[in-house]
């Protein structure tokens, strides 16, 4: 039985609480009265933990497996951004968020590794494990902002709702996939040697496009006017992605994944100016032109990582699946000190150059080849 749609649910839960924290900051400022700076710092405390966790849990789920990790996790996630839009203090909601940070972190190691178990490596049912996770972001403008919008920050307890029914929606395909250890080891056979120049080079692309992407998340809202337009902006963004996802995936087993990889790229780099430059409503088609683009070698991240360092997978899905969308929060406070200091516009055109830099760096990579057997 093709456990990858259950995977993909909870993928989807997990990651709609990385939505909901850009979601959140129109009402944040609204209300609190927080300005780019402030919010770049609530974004950060999203990421911050993820990004440097992430890694660690990615060590251990090599060594011990831990599926009990994937249900608990995402009800950590979903625990923080509840709490969040609660608390009175910039101090406690920045901890709330980070705790929903932390979850994020503790997921995506062990859900790779039995999302590559539940794939039997085909591009295309990864694609569709990523997928859940693009459109658990692509939920949470359309959640949240109907929700804070009508009852207020105060409502956001409500916003653990998708982490319950996300961690009832996994316990099936956790046990069944983490059950047998002879199975699930058969069906992820390790071969080759690690390639860290490679894997490390890898890194490097993904977060060139995740600065350029947590950048527009962060921001797009507010640069389109915030309330119900800014609100469109972000389920465009988001929505896009999910498009991407499937996309890259359908692209990668026609045509292979380094070319999907490039190609995506080299389209990302006008569709972000056009974000910028382009005129009122125009800049809509460019959000999602953007979104699709970067989204495109989303999964094929995964599992080059996972093929450059076949002996540690669980290491490269923390990196690859968890980074993707962590790591680009460490840039943002930049981007709100830059758009304080000049414009938001002026701010959002330097992410033009991050999807250049990903395609010239993608260009020095080449397919994993596995070692013939012995």
């Amino acid at each position: 039985m093709n456990r990858t749609p259950m995977l993909a649910a909870g993928h989807a839960a997990v990651d709609f609480y990385q939505g909901a924290v850009p979601a959140l900051v129109p009402f944040l400022v609204a209300g609190r009265g927080y300005g780019y700076v402030a919010v770049s710092g609530i974004v950060l405390a999203a990421t911050l933990l993820s990004s440097v966790v992430q890694p660690v849990f990615g060590v251990l789920t090599d060594r011990w497996r831990m599926p009990w990790l994937i249900p608990v996790s995402t009800l950590v996630a979903g625990a923080g951004v509840a709490l969040g839009g609660v608390t009175d203090s910039y101090v406690l909601t920045w901890l709330a968020v980070a705790l929903s940070g932390l979850g994020v972190a503790a997921y995506h190691p062990e859900s790779a590794r039995l999302a590559r178990i539940a794939s039997e490596g085909s591009h295309v049912r990864m694609s569709w494990f990523s997928l859940g996770g693009t459109l658990g972001f692509a939920s949470a403008p359309v959640l949240v902002t109907p929700l804070l919008a009508g009852w207020g920050l105060g409502a956001s307890p409500f916003l653990a709702a998708p982490a319950v029914l996300g961690a009832v929606a996994t316990l099936p395909a956790v046990r069944a996939l983490a059950g047998g250890g002879r199975a699930a080891r058969a069906a992820a056979p390790v071969s080759g040697r690690d390639d860290w120049p490679s894997f490390v080079r890898l890194t490097l692309v993904i977060v060139f496009r995740s600065v350029v992407y947590v950048g527009l998340s962060a921001f797009v809202a507010l640069y389109m006017g915030g309330g119900v337009a800014g609100a469109v902006a972000l389920f465009v963004l988001f929505a896009g992605g999910a498009v991407g996802t499937v996309l890259g995936g359908r692209l990668a087993a026609r045509w292979g994944r380094m070319r999907t990889m490039r190609l995506a790229y080299a389209l990302a780099v006008p569709a972000v100016a056009g974000v910028v430059l382009a005129p009122g409503a125009v800049a809509y088609v460019f959000v999602a032109a953007s979104s699709i683009a970067l989204y495109a070698p989303f999964s094929l991240h995964v599992t080059l990582g996972q093929d450059f360092l076949p002996t540690r997978v669980g290491t490269a899905g923390g990196v690859t699946l968890g980074l993707a969308v962590s790591v680009g929060g460490l840039a943002s406070p930049l981007v709100g000190a830059l758009a304080e200091a000049t414009t938001l516009r002026a701010a959002l055109a330097c992410l033009i150059v991050f999807p250049a830099l990903a395609w010239l760096l993608a260009r020095t990579l080449k397919e994993p080849v596995p070692e013939p057997a012995a």
